[in-house]
């Protein structure tokens, strides 16, 4: 359970991990008249009222507001301004996930299993901590950009709940043994030279593959919006219907063998950071990308174990005017820089200024940190102080406790053992979402195929 709990927090941490304050929604554009006429003027689109039902799905309805308020979250929490024409595209695909989360919250409650409050409220306490924000900011920020908490809820309880019908019904088989784990490192150390790709996805699932006209669209939909800069791990946890979604369409390393031929003769061309054109494969369509490649076996890099100590502003920086308070957390992290000289000390400090911000941020790969971050730890001597890293809601120290170089290509046992333990959840996930759609009754209304 604490697995379960734990990645499906990740995930829907990624969810608001890059979002930015909502942005005005493009309006749609007219061309104004010649000249004026006599006729009456053109009425406005007449917006659906919320509680207008688009679908039945074993007897429970599937409303407008739920469309909507889901269609928010994704604005919200991708940052970009969408225009009214792409939300209309996106609308289909949008109905079509949550018809999917009301099929699975039936078999949630069909195996008597209850997601506990607690659980819920730790995610949402962890997505807060995560993104440095006091208790019950985000219940705030989501209440001022008109978007119901409940959609957020609902979304965690799905994931956490449906891990657990997965858990149920593999059962025995959802049991790593040693043998299966000796097995895969044979298999890894057989195939040394290979190519390994460090990659995420978005999977599309289609339903009739003679008629995936809407499906298509959707996917390029969502193709231009990542390169407009939606970021991928936030469209992924919206929309993704691979139980990499969990963990922001993150799939790990993964070989050519474990990947669809289809999508492996796009990724061995694709340059890191590229996002595919969508991919035919069985069952739907897959958008790509990858972060890193390398040879199965052989990796070397840095691992940096870090500390931090974190000053919090207690409003957003405006650089060109900022307050008292500003100005005295700045002196603080200097006298700061001069005075700490050791791992325990900075997680002392990072404790007395309220860990906004974890002293402790694990383990990281300095070839795998953001340029910027990368500039100022490379060079950073053990048990020295970082120049102050100003933020928009904070100052930063980070201090280097130990480096080491390392083979990132070896997998430990734990490791070996989530990779699998992910392909079984994978598939039984799938095989049970096409159970459940199969033996459904769902009534689609006409206005699920209107347009907003």
């Amino acid at each position: 359970m604490s697995k379960t709990h734990c990645i499906a927090s990740t995930a829907l941490a990624a969810l608001l991990a890059f979002s930015a304050a909502l942005p005005a929604t493009a309006a749609p554009h007219h061309k104004a008249a010649a000249k004026p006429t006599a006729s009456k003027p053109a009425a406005a689109p007449v917006k659906p009222p919320e509680d207008q039902i688009l679908a039945v799905i074993n007897g429970q309805v599937l409303t407008q507001r739920d469309v909507d308020n889901r269609a928010k979250l994704f604005v919200l929490s991708t940052g970009l301004p969408i225009s009214p024409e792409i939300m209309g595209r996106m609308r289909g695909q949008i109905i079509h996930q949550l018809i999917d989360e009301r099929l699975k919250t039936q078999e949630i409650l069909k195996l008597h299993i209850n997601v506990e409050p607690e659980q819920i409220a730790g995610a949402i306490a962890n997505i807060e901590q995560r993104n440095g924000m006091p208790k019950n900011a985000l219940r705030d920020r989501l209440a001022s950009d008109g978007v119901s908490l409940t959609t957020l809820i609902d979304q965690i309880r799905v994931q956490i709940g449906w891990m657990q019908v997965l858990r149920e019904k593999l059962g025995e088989e959802g049991r790593i043994t040693a043998t299966q784990i000796s097995q895969r490192e044979q298999a890894l150390q057989a195939e040394q030279g290979r190519a390994q790709y460090f990659m995420s996805e978005i999977f599309v699932p289609v339903a009739d593959p003679r008629h995936d006209e809407n499906e298509l669209t959707f996917t390029k939909t969502i193709i231009s919006q990542l390169r407009e800069g939606a970021p991928f791990p936030i469209v992924a946890a919206q929309f993704s219907q691979a139980q990499s979604a969990l963990d922001g369409g993150s799939m790990g390393w993964v070989q050519e063998d474990n990947l669809d031929p289809q999508v492996v003769s796009i990724v061995r061309q694709m340059p890191i950071g590229a996002i595919s054109n969508p991919i035919q494969v069985a069952g739907g369509f897959v958008i790509a990308t990858v972060q890193s490649k390398r040879v199965v076996g052989k990796q070397m890099g840095t691992q940096l174990d870090l500390r931090q100590a974190f000053f919090p502003f207690d409003t957003p920086l405006n650089p060109q005017n900022p307050t008292e308070q500003q100005r005295a957390a700045l002196q603080k992290a200097t006298t700061a820089v001069q005075t700490v000289h050791s791992c325990d000390a900075m997680e002392a400090l990072n404790k007395s200024l309220g860990e906004k911000r974890p002293g402790n941020p694990g383990s990281q790969i300095l070839e795998r940190l953001m340029p910027q971050m990368k500039s100022v730890l490379e060079s950073l001597p053990p048990n020295k102080v970082s120049r102050p890293l100003v933020s928009m809601d904070g100052i930063a120290l980070l201090m280097v406790c130990n480096r080491q170089q390392k083979n990132l290509a070896q997998q430990s046992p734990s490791e070996i053992a989530d990779q699998l333990m992910n392909e079984r959840v994978e598939q039984a996930s799938r095989q049970l979402q096409r159970d459940l759609q199969r033996r459904a009754i769902i009534e689609m209304r006409p206005a699920a195929k209107a347009t907003n």
